[in-house]
């Protein structure tokens, strides 16, 4: 029995038993081959990738657990693991090579290509699972950079957002780093990084607005502004997050 699965989550997507079913697009193959690399090296915070079904949708893991909060509540303590989390990840994802003609979807454009990333590292994709931290939606993975992802997961995580106080989103920014161990000399390019990235992700919504494309018109309409809002906010305290991190 098919059950469509709730959240901001691609048309078609269901779970089927102890699996996920969903469309599959020129990256699937890709997708997979990375999926299967992270069970190989011992990663345990990804979904197993279980080939295709009769209708040809890829089969993933269903992994029961608890959904982060969109507005990233999670206490200090766990934003520090959860970026010892996303440490292990990119140690997990520095040694794949991606197959030949390996295909990625790219929503967002890298800026660089220095290993692969998830590139939606979010508590809306963060499951709280009986084996630790899982990361699940993995469809638009491909090549990036440790501090473009850092930056995207730092703020999400840490719920950088207009209605927090700066003095705590510093506090809880400097939480998340900290568990990812970035070095001292990286981390003022990453506070001068927060910005752009979350008005990368408010590009993407505005333009999928304007095309009309899904989900991200959707999205628009619901979170438009607060992305806009949040770059705002994050371009306008460069020094604050820069002096946290210090």
């Amino acid at each position: 029995m098919e059950q469509p699965l709730i959240g901001n989550v691609s048309t078609g997507v269901v779970r089927v038993g102890d699996t996920v079913r969903r469309p599959v697009g020129p990256w699937t193959d890709a997708v997979d081959a990375l999926l299967a690399h992270l069970r190989e090296v011992g990663f345990t915070g990804a979904p197993r990738p279980l080939g295709r079904d009769d209708r040809g949708r890829q089969v993933l893991e269903y992994v029961p657990g608890e959904l982060g909060d969109a507005t990233g509540t999670y206490p200090v303590a766990e934003l520090a693991s959860i970026g010892a989390f996303l440490a292990d990840l990119h140690r997990a994802t520095a040694g794949f090579v991606p197959p030949p003609g390996a295909s990625w979807q790219r929503l967002i454009p890298p800026d660089g290509a220095e290993l692969i990333c998830h590139h939606d590292v979010a508590p809306w994709n963060l499951v709280r699972a009986a084996r630790g931290w899982v990361l699940i939606d993995w469809d638009g993975a491909g090549p990036g950079t440790r501090g473009w992802e850092l930056a995207y997961a730092a703020q999400s995580m840490a719920g950088m957002r207009p209605e927090r106080p700066v003095a705590e989103s510093a506090a809880r920014l400097r939480a998340f780093v900290d568990g990812y161990g970035l070095p001292d000399a990286e981390r003022p390019a990453l506070a001068a990084l927060l910005g752009r990235r979350a008005r990368a992700m408010s590009e993407l919504l505005r333009r999928g607005a304007r095309d009309g494309v899904q989900p991200w018109a959707r999205i628009h309409a619901e979170d438009g502004a607060y992305w806009a809002a949040t770059a705002e906010l994050l371009d306008a305290h460069v020094d604050r997050w820069t002096a946290a991190l210090a």
